[in-house]
């Protein structure tokens, strides 16, 4: 897990969250393993590509029985 960073004004906490992986320092990798993904996941995703300054994230959820169905990608700032 990578720590993420939260400042809000001036206040730094340098483990706010933890993202699961960082590919190339480009795309983060959110990786689940849950019957059925909540909006609150793909949200959690969203959250990290903003404090991260990244543009793409790739939510996978591993519970599934189709892998294939069960990627998402979502982007920022696009």
């Amino acid at each position: 897990m990578i720590g993420v960073p939260f400042i809000y004004n001036e206040i730094r906490l340098d483990v706010g969250y933890r993202m699961d992986l960082l590919v190339e320092d480009k795309v983060v990798i959110e990786i689940k393993s849950v019957e059925h993904l909540a909006e609150l996941h793909h949200k959690q995703l969203l959250t990290y590509l903003r404090l991260a300054d990244k543009r793409l994230g790739i939510l996978v959820n591993f519970t599934s029985d189709n892998i294939a169905t069960s990627i998402f990608r979502k982007v920022n700032k696009l």
